[in-house]
């Protein structure tokens, strides 16, 4: 793929995109032998794909507590449209009391990723997995970091490129995090095997909405502490008046959708958040998994004219 050095990552790309939904009922794009038929992946996805012929990284994307993968399908043709294919699991319909069996799903999604994404793909799109990004949003985040972490039994063989936490929470609070516990409270002690990490953060999510519920994303357990464990290099980015859930979509429907709205703190609108999330995540992508670091050293500099939020925060670790 051409280098899109031109492009602002915080606006749509060059590249048309699709969405499709992957699971047991889907039908493969690419024919194949009866003999050879693709399995089903273990959980129902959400695919964010580029169009045109070409050959794309991958990222997959893990949705945050008792949200639907649908909810990001903004956020995901975003980044997508810049030359990635976006992997959204639906890990449940209702949590767990921890997180063991969405690290168990997480592992087992992306070792099925090399036998089995290729075949529901446009016959003209081709995955590139050496070049494989892990995200997730809120708890998502946190079992992101557990699956690259390797801390629980469960890996994947498949080597993941870079790590993303987008407001990453691991609890409600010091002391009271979701078992099994990610943060160790002991600076740079993640161990990734210098794996490039960019962190992202929600300058309202501290802030509780009323007295009846606590924060979206707690101190103690948010993004300031997962950046403050990862070793270098590392990236942290904190967006000013916009909250925990800012990076979703405009309409996020049924109960859990309207939740959204009205139990965390939240910005004037999503889509400046939105942009932002996708504008970092792109240059990020770009910088460390195709050696395009042209926009992600102009928003570090301060000298991007394109971001569309005030940076409360800015750290890196090199």
């Amino acid at each position: 793929m051409s280098s899109s050095s031109s492009r602002n990552a915080f606006e749509d790309g060059k590249y048309k995109t699709d969405l499709l939904t992957v699971d047991s009922s889907s039908r493969c794009c690419k024919t194949m032998p009866s003999s050879r038929a693709s399995p089903s992946p273990p959980k129902q996805l959400l695919v964010a794909t580029p169009v045109e012929e070409g050959e794309y990284p991958v990222v997959m994307l893990l949705h945050g507590y008792l949200l639907y993968n649908s909810f990001y399908s903004q956020l995901m043709v975003h980044v997508s449209s810049h030359g990635f294919i976006l992997i959204a699991p639906q890990l449940y319909s209702v949590a767990g009391p921890d997180t063991m069996d969405e690290i168990k799903s997480t592992a087992e999604i992306i070792d099925w990723l090399s036998i089995g994404l290729n075949h529901f793909l446009p016959a003209q799109v081709i995955l590139n997995l050496s070049k494989f990004a892990l995200s997730g949003h809120s708890r998502g985040g946190k079992t992101a970091f557990a699956v690259a972490l390797k801390k629980f039994g469960y890996s994947s063989d498949l080597k993941i490129s870079t790590l993303i936490g987008i407001d990453p929470v691991d609890g409600t609070g010091k002391g009271q995090q979701t078992p099994p516990p990610v943060l160790a409270y002991e600076p740079n002690s993640f161990d990734l095997d210098k794996m490039p990490v960019l962190v992202i953060g929600s300058g309202l999510g501290e802030t509780a909405r009323n007295p009846l519920f606590p924060p979206c994303a707690p101190p103690g357990v948010n993004h300031r502490e997962f950046f403050r464990e990862c070793q270098s290099p590392a990236w942290h980015f904190v967006a000013k008046d916009y909250g925990h859930l800012d990076m979703l979509d405009d309409d996020t429907k049924g109960i859990r959708g309207k939740s959204s709205y009205c139990l965390c703190k939240n910005g004037e609108e999503r889509r400046p958040m939105r942009r932002f999330v996708g504008g970092i995540v792109v240059s990020f992508l770009k910088a460390y998994l195709e050696g395009d670091k042209f926009e992600l050293v102009k928003i570090k500099d301060g000298c991007h004219e394109g971001v569309p939020v005030e940076i409360q925060e800015f750290e890196v670790t090199i």
